[in-house]
């Protein structure tokens, strides 16, 4: 019991396990996350209803989205966004990992003869013959990706942007960094029951990792018949690192803001939005 108890709370290095299929693909977990997706009042998988309506109103009006306009939706989940657009008119492509969250926004681009292409792929292994005037990244997604990652999601962006496309993503901030404290945390059916139908026995171990500005949530999940453990990384950014980043990827930052609808930028802010466009 010591040895497994020493394991459960062993520091990794940062970004050592990468364990995303675990969380998208898992039938339980991903039916539980299509239903954060869909709750229009909260702010856990996708943000509230009313926040995305504003959100799209202006990036439609920021990258003059309409007919003849080619977006593509990197980390779409069900097509909150995605619809949004199509409706406006954009050819929209959406590439998701899970399944279950491509399956729901297939029905609704069905229901609505909405021309969405929705791919049920992990975006870092996504290839297309296309081009596209604007690709997005939102709900900081880019914050769960390693540095080797980051700098390949980066590189793609750039092979698939028109000449003059631009790319928007958001992340969070140091400030947000800040708030963040160590803890460790045993529970019955840890979330409520979110990892498992069946009872289980959680774990959480945050792990702050200062030089880096990143921090894990490790999750131990024991059941009867099977125990695993979820890697959850979140990088942090300043504009200036964030910067460098997308510079040695051939992209340049044109404007920040204090999330994807538009806000003035604040230093203080949880999170940041960036737009970029090819050097």
């Amino acid at each position: 019991m010591f040895e497994q108890l020493e394991k459960i709370n062993a520091r990794p290095e940062p970004f050592e396990f990468y364990t995303a299929a675990d969380l998208w693909t898992d039938e339980h977990t991903s039916e539980q996350m299509l239903r954060f997706h869909l709750d229009e009042g909260i702010d856990v998988s996708s943000r509230t209803v009313a926040f995305i309506d504003r959100s799209v109103d202006w990036i439609a009006s920021r990258f003059d989205i309409g007919a003849g306009k080619k977006v593509a939706d990197f980390g779409c989940g069900p097509g909150l966004y995605a619809a949004r657009l199509a409706r406006r008119h954009a050819a929209v492509t959406g590439i998701d990992f899970s399944k279950r969250s491509i399956r729901y926004a297939q029905e609704i681009a069905a229901r609505e003869s909405l021309p969405i292409n929705y791919i049920n792929r992990n975006y870092l292994d996504f290839e297309t013959d296309d081009r596209f005037d604007l690709i997005m990244m939102i709900m900081c997604d880019f914050c769960a990706l390693s540095p080797v990652q980051r700098r390949k999601v980066l590189s793609k962006f750039h092979m698939l942007l028109e000449p003059s496309g631009s790319v928007l993503l958001d992340v969070y901030s140091l400030t947000a960094f800040s708030e963040r404290e160590e803890k460790a945390l045993y529970e019955a059916n840890l979330l409520d029951g979110f990892w498992s139908p069946n009872k289980y026995y959680g774990f959480l171990n945050t792990f702050k990792y200062e030089k880096e500005k990143v921090v894990l949530d490790k999750y131990t999940i024991v059941e009867a018949e099977r125990s695993r453990t979820i890697y959850n990384w979140l990088q942090y950014f300043s504009p200036e690192d964030l910067e460098r980043e997308f510079e040695d990827c051939g992209l340049a930052i044109e404007g920040y803001y204090s999330d994807v609808a538009g806000t003035p930028f604040s230093s203080q802010s949880r999170e940041f939005a960036v737009i970029a466009k090819k050097l």
